[in-house]
Protein backbone atom coordinates (compact mmCIF):
# COMPACT_ATOMS: atom_id res chain seq x y z
CA UNK A 1 0.00 0.00 0.00
CA UNK A 2 1.24 3.51 -0.65
CA UNK A 3 1.93 6.09 1.91
CA UNK A 4 2.31 10.04 2.85
CA UNK A 5 3.77 12.12 4.90
CA UNK A 6 2.07 15.26 6.41
CA UNK A 7 2.51 17.23 9.01
CA UNK A 8 1.52 20.78 10.44
CA UNK A 9 1.87 24.41 9.78
CA UNK A 10 4.42 25.14 12.75
CA UNK A 11 6.99 23.06 10.43
CA UNK A 12 7.42 26.29 8.91
CA UNK A 13 8.55 25.09 5.72
CA UNK A 14 7.33 27.72 2.91
CA UNK A 15 3.68 27.15 1.27
CA UNK A 16 6.02 26.80 -2.27
CA UNK A 17 7.89 23.60 -0.57
CA UNK A 18 4.42 21.92 0.68
CA UNK A 19 3.14 22.82 -2.86
CA UNK A 20 5.52 21.15 -4.61
CA UNK A 21 5.89 18.00 -2.96
CA UNK A 22 2.33 17.39 -2.32
CA UNK A 23 2.49 17.42 1.27
CA UNK A 24 -0.19 17.94 3.17
CA UNK A 25 -0.33 20.18 6.50
CA UNK A 26 -2.99 21.00 9.05
CA UNK A 27 -3.07 24.97 9.66
CA UNK A 28 -2.71 26.04 13.38
CA UNK A 29 -4.76 29.31 14.28
CA UNK A 30 -3.91 32.46 15.46
CA UNK A 31 -5.47 36.11 15.97
CA UNK A 32 -3.97 39.40 14.93
CA UNK A 33 -5.81 42.28 16.97
CA UNK A 34 -8.45 39.98 18.28
CA UNK A 35 -9.20 38.48 14.55
CA UNK A 36 -8.75 35.34 13.59
CA UNK A 37 -7.01 33.82 10.83
CA UNK A 38 -5.28 30.53 9.59
CA UNK A 39 -1.59 29.93 9.38
CA UNK A 40 -1.20 29.67 5.38
CA UNK A 41 2.40 29.01 5.56
CA UNK A 42 3.03 32.16 2.63
CA UNK A 43 6.28 33.89 2.65
CA UNK A 44 4.06 37.20 1.83
CA UNK A 45 2.07 36.31 4.83
CA UNK A 46 4.66 35.98 7.59
CA UNK A 47 6.38 39.12 6.11
CA UNK A 48 3.28 41.38 6.54
CA UNK A 49 2.86 40.04 10.39
CA UNK A 50 6.58 40.71 11.42
CA UNK A 51 6.02 43.90 9.67
CA UNK A 52 3.05 44.59 11.87
CA UNK A 53 4.61 43.36 14.92
CA UNK A 54 7.08 45.48 14.61
CA UNK A 55 4.13 48.23 14.72
CA UNK A 56 2.26 46.83 17.53
CA UNK A 57 0.07 44.30 16.39
CA UNK A 58 -0.80 41.96 19.31
CA UNK A 59 -0.77 38.09 17.88
CA UNK A 60 -2.07 35.09 20.17
CA UNK A 61 -2.12 31.50 18.90
CA UNK A 62 -4.82 28.93 19.44
CA UNK A 63 -4.53 24.89 19.85
CA UNK A 64 -5.49 22.68 17.21
CA UNK A 65 -8.90 20.96 18.89
CA UNK A 66 -9.31 17.12 18.58
CA UNK A 67 -12.24 17.48 16.31
CA UNK A 68 -10.03 19.37 13.42
CA UNK A 69 -7.16 16.65 13.81
CA UNK A 70 -9.64 14.22 13.27
CA UNK A 71 -10.94 15.88 10.21
CA UNK A 72 -7.81 16.16 8.74
CA UNK A 73 -6.63 12.53 9.30
CA UNK A 74 -9.81 11.19 7.72
CA UNK A 75 -9.37 13.39 4.98
CA UNK A 76 -6.02 11.79 4.40
CA UNK A 77 -6.82 8.12 5.44
CA UNK A 78 -9.95 8.15 3.05
CA UNK A 79 -7.53 8.23 -0.05
CA UNK A 80 -6.72 4.73 0.77
CA UNK A 81 -3.28 5.44 2.08
CA UNK A 82 -0.79 4.68 5.29
CA UNK A 83 0.11 7.70 6.85
CA UNK A 84 3.08 9.38 8.62
CA UNK A 85 2.53 12.29 10.61
CA UNK A 86 4.91 14.53 12.18
CA UNK A 87 3.71 17.49 14.19
CA UNK A 88 5.78 19.52 16.91
CA UNK A 89 7.43 18.42 20.13
CA UNK A 90 4.85 17.13 22.06
CA UNK A 91 6.45 19.09 25.25
CA UNK A 92 5.92 22.06 23.30
CA UNK A 93 2.49 21.92 21.74
CA UNK A 94 -0.75 21.67 23.90
CA UNK A 95 -2.39 19.81 20.51
CA UNK A 96 -0.69 16.88 21.21
CA UNK A 97 -2.93 15.24 22.98
CA UNK A 98 -5.25 16.03 20.74
CA UNK A 99 -3.55 14.28 17.90
CA UNK A 100 -2.95 11.53 19.92
CA UNK A 101 -6.67 10.85 20.57
CA UNK A 102 -8.12 11.72 17.11
CA UNK A 103 -5.60 9.12 15.55
CA UNK A 104 -6.91 6.57 18.18
CA UNK A 105 -10.16 7.15 16.48
CA UNK A 106 -8.79 7.23 12.91
CA UNK A 107 -7.57 3.95 13.62
CA UNK A 108 -10.55 2.33 14.45
CA UNK A 109 -12.45 3.27 11.66
CA UNK A 110 -9.54 2.52 9.31
CA UNK A 111 -8.56 -0.70 10.59
CA UNK A 112 -6.68 -2.11 7.20
CA UNK A 113 -4.17 1.10 6.99
CA UNK A 114 -1.45 2.46 9.23
CA UNK A 115 -1.23 6.39 10.45
CA UNK A 116 1.75 6.91 12.35
CA UNK A 117 2.38 9.60 14.47
CA UNK A 118 5.43 10.79 15.65
CA UNK A 119 6.56 12.62 18.98
CA UNK A 120 9.32 14.47 16.42
CA UNK A 121 11.17 15.98 19.93
CA UNK A 122 11.25 19.22 16.91
CA UNK A 123 9.69 22.45 16.74
CA UNK A 124 9.68 25.15 13.56
CA UNK A 125 12.51 24.50 11.20
CA UNK A 126 13.89 21.32 12.91
CA UNK A 127 10.51 19.96 12.34
CA UNK A 128 11.12 20.76 9.09
CA UNK A 129 14.07 19.78 8.08
CA UNK A 130 13.10 16.00 10.01
CA UNK A 131 10.14 16.26 7.28
CA UNK A 132 12.17 17.57 4.17
CA UNK A 133 14.65 14.93 5.24
CA UNK A 134 12.09 11.98 5.13
CA UNK A 135 10.23 13.05 2.34
CA UNK A 136 13.14 12.55 0.34
CA UNK A 137 13.88 9.21 1.51
CA UNK A 138 10.09 8.22 0.46
CA UNK A 139 10.73 10.00 -3.33
CA UNK A 140 14.04 7.96 -3.58
CA UNK A 141 11.76 4.78 -3.28
CA UNK A 142 11.97 4.13 -0.11
CA UNK A 143 9.16 2.31 2.23
CA UNK A 144 7.24 3.26 5.08
CA UNK A 145 8.69 1.49 7.73
CA UNK A 146 12.39 2.87 6.39
CA UNK A 147 11.44 6.33 6.37
CA UNK A 148 9.64 6.04 10.09
CA UNK A 149 12.75 4.03 10.83
CA UNK A 150 15.37 6.66 9.96
CA UNK A 151 12.99 9.25 11.44
CA UNK A 152 13.08 8.33 15.00
CA UNK A 153 17.26 7.03 14.26
CA UNK A 154 17.84 10.45 13.42
CA UNK A 155 15.36 13.30 15.01
CA UNK A 156 17.98 13.92 18.22
CA UNK A 157 20.11 14.62 15.67
CA UNK A 158 18.44 17.56 14.61
CA UNK A 159 19.89 20.77 15.85
CA UNK A 160 18.42 23.91 16.68
CA UNK A 161 20.33 27.10 17.51
CA UNK A 162 18.31 30.39 17.49
CA UNK A 163 18.51 33.88 19.38
CA UNK A 164 15.73 35.98 19.76
CA UNK A 165 15.53 40.16 19.62
CA UNK A 166 13.15 41.00 22.19
CA UNK A 167 12.77 38.88 25.51
CA UNK A 168 9.40 40.75 26.46
CA UNK A 169 7.42 37.74 23.89
CA UNK A 170 9.26 34.89 25.26
CA UNK A 171 7.80 36.37 29.07
CA UNK A 172 4.71 36.72 27.99
CA UNK A 173 4.88 33.20 26.95
CA UNK A 174 6.26 31.89 30.33
CA UNK A 175 9.64 30.92 28.90
CA UNK A 176 11.62 34.23 31.36
CA UNK A 177 10.65 36.03 34.56
CA UNK A 178 9.27 39.50 34.33
CA UNK A 179 12.80 40.52 36.57
CA UNK A 180 14.56 38.57 33.52
CA UNK A 181 13.10 40.44 30.38
CA UNK A 182 13.83 44.00 32.11
CA UNK A 183 17.68 43.15 33.05
CA UNK A 184 17.93 41.48 29.90
CA UNK A 185 16.20 44.72 27.71
CA UNK A 186 18.06 47.51 30.59
CA UNK A 187 21.38 45.52 29.75
CA UNK A 188 20.94 44.15 25.88
CA UNK A 189 21.34 40.73 26.83
CA UNK A 190 20.31 38.52 24.55
CA UNK A 191 19.82 34.78 25.07
CA UNK A 192 21.13 31.58 22.85
CA UNK A 193 18.78 28.88 22.80
CA UNK A 194 18.77 25.53 21.56
CA UNK A 195 16.40 22.24 21.91
CA UNK A 196 17.51 19.49 23.85
CA UNK A 197 16.69 16.16 23.67
CA UNK A 198 13.64 16.05 25.43
CA UNK A 199 12.28 18.84 22.83
CA UNK A 200 11.95 21.50 25.25
CA UNK A 201 13.62 25.24 25.20
CA UNK A 202 16.76 26.09 26.93
CA UNK A 203 19.17 28.74 26.82
CA UNK A 204 22.52 27.94 25.76
CA UNK A 205 24.26 30.94 27.21
CA UNK A 206 23.29 34.53 27.45
CA UNK A 207 25.65 36.87 25.51
CA UNK A 208 25.01 40.67 25.41
CA UNK A 209 24.41 42.25 22.06
CA UNK A 210 22.92 41.18 18.97
CA UNK A 211 26.18 40.72 17.07
CA UNK A 212 27.83 38.59 20.49
CA UNK A 213 24.32 36.15 20.11
CA UNK A 214 25.44 35.28 16.10
CA UNK A 215 28.36 35.00 16.51
CA UNK A 216 27.92 32.45 19.41
CA UNK A 217 25.41 30.69 17.10
CA UNK A 218 27.70 30.50 14.39
CA UNK A 219 30.34 29.46 16.92
CA UNK A 220 28.66 26.75 17.44
CA UNK A 221 27.19 25.29 13.99
CA UNK A 222 30.43 25.30 12.86
CA UNK A 223 31.68 22.86 15.83
CA UNK A 224 28.71 20.86 15.27
CA UNK A 225 29.60 20.70 11.81
CA UNK A 226 33.19 19.91 12.32
CA UNK A 227 31.93 16.70 13.61
CA UNK A 228 30.04 15.39 10.52
CA UNK A 229 30.81 14.85 6.74
CA UNK A 230 29.28 18.10 5.50
CA UNK A 231 29.29 17.39 2.57
CA UNK A 232 26.24 17.91 0.70
CA UNK A 233 24.13 18.63 3.85
CA UNK A 234 21.30 20.27 4.37
CA UNK A 235 20.56 23.39 5.97
CA UNK A 236 17.44 25.95 7.09
CA UNK A 237 17.78 29.19 8.14
CA UNK A 238 14.72 31.02 9.28
CA UNK A 239 14.33 34.26 10.50
CA UNK A 240 11.47 36.48 11.73
CA UNK A 241 12.30 39.86 9.38
CA UNK A 242 15.98 39.71 9.76
CA UNK A 243 17.11 38.64 6.45
CA UNK A 244 20.73 40.41 7.03
CA UNK A 245 21.45 38.02 10.03
CA UNK A 246 20.37 34.82 8.15
CA UNK A 247 22.60 35.57 5.23
CA UNK A 248 25.14 36.40 7.66
CA UNK A 249 25.51 33.05 8.84
CA UNK A 250 24.86 31.14 5.38
CA UNK A 251 27.76 33.17 4.11
CA UNK A 252 30.10 32.30 7.31
CA UNK A 253 28.96 28.67 7.02
CA UNK A 254 29.84 28.22 3.44
CA UNK A 255 32.93 29.82 3.74
CA UNK A 256 33.97 27.60 6.35
CA UNK A 257 32.20 24.25 4.23
CA UNK A 258 31.96 25.17 1.07
CA UNK A 259 31.00 21.64 -0.15
CA UNK A 260 27.48 22.15 1.65
CA UNK A 261 24.39 20.94 -0.07
CA UNK A 262 21.56 23.54 0.00
CA UNK A 263 21.43 26.15 2.36
CA UNK A 264 17.67 27.76 2.27
CA UNK A 265 16.56 30.58 3.91
CA UNK A 266 12.89 31.69 4.34
CA UNK A 267 10.74 33.35 6.73
CA UNK A 268 9.73 31.78 10.32
CA UNK A 269 6.27 30.42 10.45
CA UNK A 270 3.96 32.96 12.22
CA UNK A 271 2.48 30.60 15.01
CA UNK A 272 5.80 30.42 15.76
CA UNK A 273 6.65 34.04 15.76
CA UNK A 274 4.13 35.00 17.41
CA UNK A 275 5.72 33.57 20.93
CA UNK A 276 9.22 35.03 19.73
CA UNK A 277 8.70 38.24 18.21
CA UNK A 278 10.71 39.90 14.90
CA UNK A 279 14.42 39.75 15.13
CA UNK A 280 14.17 35.60 15.90
CA UNK A 281 17.47 34.15 13.70
CA UNK A 282 17.33 30.31 13.98
CA UNK A 283 19.67 27.61 12.27
CA UNK A 284 18.73 24.25 11.55
CA UNK A 285 21.02 21.12 10.19
CA UNK A 286 21.75 17.57 11.20
CA UNK A 287 24.28 17.02 13.53
CA UNK A 288 25.57 13.77 15.54
CA UNK A 289 24.21 14.72 18.87
CA UNK A 290 22.67 17.96 20.28
CA UNK A 291 24.43 19.78 22.46
CA UNK A 292 23.77 23.26 24.18
CA UNK A 293 27.21 24.35 22.78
Amino acid sequence: MSYLIATSSTSDLPRTWFDEHNIPFISYGYTVNDQPRTDDCREESRAAIYAGMRKGDVLTTSMINEYLYYDFFKGLMARGENVIFLDMSVKMSVSFENCRKAAENIRAEFPDQRLYVMDTRCISGGLGLLVMYMVALQESGADFDTVVRWGEENKLKIAHRFTVDDLNYLKRGGRVSNASALVGSVLSIKPVLYVPNEGTLDVARKVRGRKAALKSILSAVLHDLSLVNTKGRSMLILHADCLADAQYIRDHVLEAYPGMGEISISSLGVVIGAHTGPGLLAVFYLCSARTPE
